[in-house]
């Protein structure tokens, strides 16, 4: 029993029980020691699963979109709430102005699409497809394209002086194709002498090329009427010289159509004389690239002198290049060489000059359009081609391959040849791509284009080959590692609890160590005292 204290005595200190002083370490240490490996598989196991799901879908994400969505998100969001963005703006005449808009104008003319030259019937080839897969061959945008094209080639200003025009340019606008093929015979009924109806006719609604054909020559007699009446009014007014054009360019579709035809049904001599007539009676439309028909058409009829003579005048440092020009040409050289060619014995003599020069126009072919390879050597799966092809992109490599790989394959060694030579182009090239070696440096925006162009199961061939963002590397490896650990430790959770002291001691300071040691025996004594007493 406690004695009383007297009125001098100070005030009466409060006792603190011994074993209660605890620091901050020695709890943690308790605490830790008092948790189950259940508690551990527990975490490792739930840090495993959301590592795991933010690893599928980044890894979704770059395969979609080409780019890291965390990367993304700290440059768009993160970064300009840290100050990562420049405060500057440049003048309207500065030198870096001026830089940004050269560089702007050059990424449009590198990222312009094309109308494919070889493009496939919709009614007679496309929906064939359709009916017999269920995939869609055509995308959204690349229809859209093709509407604005067809806009742009069968009307004029000058339609609302003829009822049927005006039916068929309200049909080329709508996106229904049976609203479309309504409206063409609306324009029939108005007027039997209407091409562009008979046209529309034979794009859509014929489902063979026969029938393609029939409706292409319907259109060509009323189209050349409609053609030589033109003519003799281009001169009356600013309007009438319109409808001049618009019926010259539905003249010389309806002409590349009908020798399109002749060619898919088997009449190739014929086809190429309407091909050459076409050349020869309008030069000017030299954009409709008539000349790659021409030479799909001399190929499959083996004349090769005649395809060298339209290599002569169209493969010109003035005009622009394609996938059709710089393959044919280094088909061409390798034709004289492939039959003999052997890289076994390439390798001991050396390679003559006629080998050198196949060589060096595989590699000219390849630094063009590097897609095209793996497509003639079967490593990837063909597709229908779009109706839009991107320069350079793996949408023209696809368009040539459909209608070439034939021709490589006719002639004895040519794919041995280019399988192994056409790798070391790449080489040749400097990287990153700052600069090409024989042509512009390689366009950045094809990728994104091509996802546009191509329908969505089809795999976009990406060049250059994209490396593997950091996060993706980083949540994959997260996510083994705590998986692993997981298992470790529900497998053998008494060597994992070992592994956990031993780090723990480690990572803790030898004076903290011992100092909890202290704790846990006062503890343990404080216990041991109470149990006595008790």
């Amino acid at each position: 029993m406690e004695s009383p204290r007297g009125p001098l005595e100070g005030p009466a200190r409060k006792r603190r029980p011994r074993g209660r002083h605890v620091s901050y370490g020695s709890s943690v240490t308790v605490f830790l020691n008092s948790l189950t490996p259940k508690f551990y598989v527990a975490l490792t196991g739930t840090s495993s699963l959301i590592s795991g799901l933010i690893f599928i879908f980044e890894w979704w994400y770059f395969h979609k979109h080409g780019t890291s969505f965390i990367e993304q998100v700290s440059v768009s969001h993160l970064r300009p709430l840290m100050g990562g963005t420049e405060s500057s703006i440049s003048e309207p005449g500065s030198p870096s102005r001026n830089r940004e808009s050269e560089t702007s104008r050059q990424n449009l003319s590198e990222c312009k699409v094309w109308r494919n030259p070889l493009n496939l019937f919709r009614g007679a080839e496309y929906r064939r497809y359709t009916w017999v897969t269920g995939k869609e061959p055509l995308t959204y945008y690349d229809m859209n394209l093709s509407a604005q094209d067809h806009q742009t080639f069968f009307t004029c200003d000058t339609d609302f002086l003829r009822p049927s025009d005006t039916v068929m340019q309200k049909a080329w606008r709508e996106r229904n194709p049976p609203a479309r093929i309504k409206a063409a015979y609306q324009a029939l009924e108005l007027n039997n002498d209407c091409a562009t109806a008979y046209v529309l006719l034979a794009e859509e609604e014929a489902t063979t090329i026969v029938d393609a054909e029939r409706l292409f020559k319907q259109a060509l007699k009323a189209g050349e009427t409609i053609y030589r009446r033109s003519q003799q009014c281009q001169h009356q007014s600013p309007q009438h010289e319109a409808q001049l054009r618009r019926d010259t360019n539905v003249l010389v579709y309806i002409k590349r159509r009908l020798a399109m035809c002749a060619r898919k049904l088997g009449r190739i001599r014929e086809a190429v004389k309407i091909m050459r007539d076409l050349m020869k009676e309008f030069p000017p439309l030299t954009m409709l690239n008539i000349h790659e028909n021409l030479l799909e058409s001399l190929l499959e009829l083996q004349a090769y002198a005649d395809v060298q003579a339209v290599l002569a005048k169209y493969d010109d440092i003035s005009l622009p290049k394609s996938a059709a020009i710089c393959y044919t040409a280094a088909l061409l050289k390798t034709r004289t060489v492939s039959d003999k060619f052997s890289p076994e014995t390439a390798s001991r003599r050396g390679l003559s000059t006629a080998e050198i020069n196949a060589v060096e126009a595989i590699h000219r072919a390849v630094e063009f359009n590097p897609h095209v390879p793996k497509y003639l050597l079967e490593m990837k799966s063909l597709i229908l081609p779009p109706e839009h092809i991107l320069k350079r992109g793996d949408s023209e490599a696809i368009a040539y391959a459909f209608f070439h790989l034939q021709h490589w394959k006719r002639i004895e060694g040519a794919l041995n040849l280019l399988q192994c030579t056409w790798e070391g182009t790449f080489r040749m090239i400097p990287y990153p791509l700052e600069k090409g070696h024989l042509f512009y440096p390689y366009p950045s925006c094809t990728e994104t284009a091509d996802r546009e162009l191509l329908p969505t199961f089809h795999h976009v061939s990406v060049y250059p080959k994209k490396e593997l963002p950091f996060f993706i590397n980083f949540t994959a490896g997260l996510c083994s590692s705590t998986a692993m650990i997981a298992l470790l430790t529900h497998q053998f959770p008494e060597i994992m609890g070992v592994f956990a002291n031993a780090e723990r001691t480690t990572v803790w300071s030898p004076g903290e160590a011992q100092s909890s040691m202290r704790c846990q025996k006062r503890l343990s004594s404080f216990h041991g005292v109470r149990t006595e007493k008790e």
